[in-house]
């Protein structure tokens, strides 16, 4: 089992590099959904991919905004893609949205296409005060963490009087997950871990037992093909350009949410099926594919909102692209002249 050392060493080894450079899937706990004032407990277990350090795994994905889908009603719609620096690798859109911050007049518009963290948990939810309609029979529930929530989770892992894991299975503790409001927006700023240690219940080791634990990363989107990352490419560039989304062009890729495609080609948008991962492969759960912004509230910010260090380190980190020769204008002309100049070169 990882040990806290561990954890504390590979999560500063993090912050140097930084330095340096909806489904029916009701395993996922709807936090979210939990009355104001109120608290939610739960019990985070360990990744059953013992080569993960953490007991998490994080989700970086991009919204594509397009002003609606080719041949239906004008109605603005999410294409959701993954961030390919979620393996370590160049992403196509960030490559060409990080010197935009160079540029004052392009901020807000690399804000909206910069990439959105989440973080996927898994553990026990030992008292919720959400009335959930059904609640899945394995007990193991999973979690997608907002920044905002990761950040008290992780801050406190850093602090050395925390001697254990709090995923340890005798000596780890509860994670008290509590909403308030906060300028008329959820906040959960005032949630905690629980000062008391406590070994899990027979009933729980029975359940981990039973049920076993998730491989998290099962639960993160496809890594993209050759293929797919031109897609992605050509997806960037078509909502830039304040194109129409086209099924019949990127349909077997990327879709959005809710929308199907027809056997001949065409599309038919339904409200049954979320499809952001690739569509010639559902090898992950749907639901761990479309980010939770998506099935949570309009009131969770958090989720949507680009996190502000990322585009400073990534304004650091764009010093190798001149921006200054490019046009400081957010007209979206003028960026995918500057985009395409830049690929003929």
């Amino acid at each position: 089992m990882t040990t806290l050392a561990e954890i504390r060493a590979k999560l500063a080894e993090q912050d140097n590099k930084q330095s340096k450079q909806s489904t029916n899937d009701n395993a996922i706990y709807p936090f979210w959904n939990i009355p104001e004032g109120t608290t939610a407990t739960l019990r985070f277990l360990p990744d059953a991919d013992q080569s993960n350090t953490f007991f998490w795994v994080e989700r970086q994905m991009i919204k594509l905004p397009f002003a609606g889908i080719k041949g239906q009603e004008a109605k603005p719609t999410l294409v959701q893609v993954p961030c390919n620096e979620m393996w370590g690798e160049p992403c196509p859109v960030l490559a060409e949205v990080r010197p935009w911050f160079k540029d004052p007049s392009l901020e807000d518009m690399g804000r909206k296409y910069w990439k959105k963290r989440s973080y996927i948990f898994q553990g026990f939810v030992v008292n919720s005060p959400l009335d959930e309609d059904t609640t899945p029979e394995n007990p193991i529930r999973r979690f997608v963490i907002n920044p905002s929530i990761y950040n008290i989770i992780r801050s406190a892992l850093m602090n050395p009087e925390m001697e254990d894991l709090p995923t340890d299975l005798t000596k780890g503790r509860e994670f008290k997950l509590t909403k308030t409001q906060k300028g008329g927006y959820a906040d959960y700023s005032t949630s905690s871990w629980s000062f008391k240690e406590r070994a899990l219940s027979d009933s729980e080791l029975s359940a981990m037992k039973e049920h076993g634990l998730h491989n998290l990363s099962d639960y993160l989107p496809k890594k993209p093909s050759q293929d797919e990352l031109n897609a992605i490419s050509e997806l960037f560039k078509a909502s830039v350009d304040g194109e129409l989304y086209d099924p019949d062009r990127f349909g077997q890729y990327y879709r959005p949410a809710g929308l199907q495609i027809s056997g001949s080609g065409g599309s038919n948008a339904t409200t049954t099926t979320a499809t952001t991962t690739p569509a010639a492969s559902q090898s992950a759960p749907a639901v761990e594919t479309a980010p939770v912004v998506e099935t949570a509230p309009a009131k969770e910010p958090e989720v949507v909102a680009q996190p502000t260090p990322e585009p400073a380190m990534a304004t650091a980190s764009a010093a190798t692209t001149t921006a200054s020769s490019e046009p400081a204008s957010n007209n979206a002309d003028d960026i995918l002249a500057m985009i395409r100049a830049r690929q003929k070169k």
